[in-house]
């Protein structure tokens, strides 16, 4: 982690390439009314709609059919309501369809559908949505900011590998912050929540999640390591379009997630050739990650743990492979905080454990 940033304006990019993935997106790969249709054209329309760049209209002009009928789509399935809200109201803000969002948000909110939601982090992602047009919930009368924040700040959390903690944390800072629209302003303790996750994410190699807390940590208005970010975006560079059915392994997510990073960051984003037909996404979503093996070394050191990491360093790398060792020599690098870090995640015996009868 390293300068910290301000929140003017990004530069804007060159829109080559967005007309041919909205596209895709909407006509490529899924079929149109599928839930995996709404939430890749959800998250696709999200990140057009949080970049500083011109979005001409024949990035949108797939969603012209999809924008006249939401009132029925929401109307009959209503447990999809915050994916049609968000495209909604996305098409809506880059100048595309009318102004049903704000009829639609007040509808949703009459029906309670927040109040069914069973989690904090949807609750979150729902009042969001509403607040875009004015609308507000018996969610935000109930502590729901407190009880975000109390997670976030939590440091102790994001020392451990626990990749759900890790993407509600960074999904909460992109709801505070509004997508880097507004300062979160994040207490201390959550950078270094941020900090801890996006160790843990490199050291697991796990490109999809380091990309989410990079782009937390700037929205935040901190400049991440650059180690990570050249990871992200070397792996946004190596992402293929080849024709065929999205199947299991496809990277549509990683896609997105380092392409936005690659923008935030002012390098090239989402400029690949797209086939003719349906398309699959590949990419280098994941290299050979350290946290397995790091892991693995210190459980069988047992009461041998230790949470002194220049230590422990000695003691592990002879078990460790030469990827590993670089790996973790990488992470070291990119972070003041991984000896604190490491004092967590070593989960050194404190006798507290063996006291137990």
């Amino acid at each position: 982690m390293s300068n910290v940033l301000s929140f003017a304006p990004r530069n804007t990019i060159s829109p080559a390439g967005f007309d041919a993935i909205s596209a895709m997106f909407a006509d490529q790969r899924r079929a149109r009314g599928d839930v995996f249709w709404l939430k890749e054209n959800a998250e696709w329309l999200g990140i057009l709609a949080s970049m500083s760049a011109d979005i001409s209209d024949l990035a949108l002009e797939p969603y012209g059919a999809f924008y006249d009928g939401v009132r029925t789509q929401l109307q009959f399935f209503p447990q999809y309501y915050r994916f049609y809200l968000s495209i909604c109201l996305d098409l809506e803000d880059l100048g595309a369809g009318g102004t049903q969002g704000e009829a639609l948000c007040h509808w949703v909110a009459a029906q309670g559908l927040v109040e069914a939601e069973l989690s904090d982090l949807q609750r979150a992602e729902a009042a969001r949505l509403l607040a875009r047009r004015g609308v507000q919930t018996k969610c935000h009368a109930a502590a729901l900011g407190d009880r975000l924040q109390s997670f976030i700040a939590r440091s102790e959390t994001f020392v451990l590998p626990n990749k759900k903690a890790a993407y509600e944390l960074a999904h909460i800072i992109f709801y505070l912050s509004d997508y880097g629209r507004q300062d979160p302003a994040l207490s201390p303790e959550t950078l270094t929540s941020l900090e801890y996750a996006g160790l843990l994410a490199f050291l697991d190699q796990d490109i999809d999640l380091l990309s989410e807390i990079c782009a937390a940590l700037r929205f935040a208005g901190v400049v991440p390591s650059p180690i990570w970010e050249r990871l992200v975006v070397q792996a946004h560079t190596s992402c293929t379009m080849i024709g065929g059915a999205a199947g299991a392994t496809d990277a549509y997510h990683g896609y997105l997630v380092t392409g936005w990073l690659a923008h935030l960051t002012d390098r090239p984003a989402f400029n690949h050739a797209i086939p003719a037909g349906q398309v699959t996404i590949q990419g280098a979503m994941a290299g050979q990650g350290a946290l397995r093996g790091l892991s693995e070394c210190l459980f069988e050191l047992g009461s041998k743990r230790l949470p002194d990491w220049p230590r422990m360093r000695r003691s592990l790398f002879p078990d460790l492979s030469g990827v590993e060792q670089t790996v973790i020599a990488q992470a070291e690098q990119s972070s003041p905080k991984f000896d604190a870090f490491f004092q967590g995640f070593s989960r050194a015996c404190s006798g507290a454990m063996t006291s137990l009868a």
